[in-house]
């Protein structure tokens, strides 16, 4: 098994210096629980680097609290070095260990191509692309009461309508290889009634940009309460022929490979046998 959605540092702390001892030790924790590569994937939003392109996409909400939320959430979180943490990820990789560079880049409205621009010359192995806010609002942080609040004033049809157009732009961007968590939109339990057409026009995204979709265990630790992607939105993904990739999306190291053997019955009820692999964002296969 693999597990490509791995961070270094969890939500609300202070970035660090990476180390090649520490991601050593998200390698040998992988490897205890079965898994034979991992991918460093950290937030495109927690770097410096990200500041000048990128901060400011909230500003066109109309919520004023929303705007004051997302300003205060990418300050928060925005401090680390994007050369630093790329320079220890290669040379941990050179030095043998399990890793593929990578980066969680999330969807910017209107924003793709300053993405594509920054992110250019470095040595990524792998982008995973994932929708977290729409707009400014942090749909996701479930801590969040003024956040989880918002549900009940869009409702839940026009949350997952607006979810799924940004992750089709997202997609059609041509900035990310995979798609990450892509039902992410059910995380504190709220989900249409009927899901085809999102699920459809999800499934579709990746499969007419040619993206990998991740499978993870995530959801499980999530009000949720199950894995992402739900089963019918995989079976739809098998369908379209559509390449995926596991992962347990850790943002500390004793959730590194959470769960990760327990997707591997999903995967086969859908009708996988093989996972996405990449290196230089070339894509290869490796058996389930």
């Amino acid at each position: 098994m693999l597990d490509y959605h791995l961070h270094l540092w969890p939500h609300g702390q202070r970035a660090g210096q990476p180390t090649v001892e520490e991601l050593a030790a998200y390698c040998e924790r992988a490897a205890a629980v079965g898994i034979t590569e991992i991918a460093l994937t950290e937030h495109l939003f927690r770097f410096t680097q990200a500041t000048g392109p990128l901060a400011g996409c909230w500003a066109d909400d109309p919520d004023p609290a929303l705007r004051r939320q997302a300003e205060a959430y990418w300050h928060e979180h925005n401090s680390a070095d994007l050369d630093l943490y790329v320079e220890v990820a290669c040379e941990a990789k050179a030095a043998g260990l399990p890793i593929v560079v990578g980066l969680e880049v999330d969807y910017y409205a209107g924003r793709m191509d300053k993405v594509r621009a920054l992110l250019e010359g470095y040595p990524f192995d792998v982008l995973l692309g994932s929708v977290h806010w729409i707009g400014a609002w942090l749909f996701d942080v479930i801590e969040s009461a003024a956040a989880q609040k918002e549900w009940d004033h869009r409702g839940v049809e026009a949350a997952w309508r607006a979810y799924t157009e940004a992750l089709e732009e997202l997609a059609a961007s041509g900035a990310v290889d995979v798609l990450a968590h892509p039902d992410l939109c059910k995380v504190a339990g709220h989900r249409p009634a009927v899901p085809d057409e999102f699920y459809d026009r999800i499934a579709e995204a990746a499969a007419s940009s040619a993206l990998a979709a991740e499978v993870s265990s995530a959801g499980w630790r999530k009000p949720c309460g199950e894995a992402y992607p739900a089963p019918p939105l995989l079976a739809r993904f098998r369908a379209r022929g559509v390449a995926v990739t596991t992962a347990s999306d850790a943002h500390q190291l004793d959730d590194v490979g959470f769960r990760t053997q327990d997707l591997r019955p999903l995967l086969e009820e859908a009708g996988y046998t093989e996972l996405a692999a990449f290196r230089d964002r070339r894509r290869r296969t490796v058996p389930l």
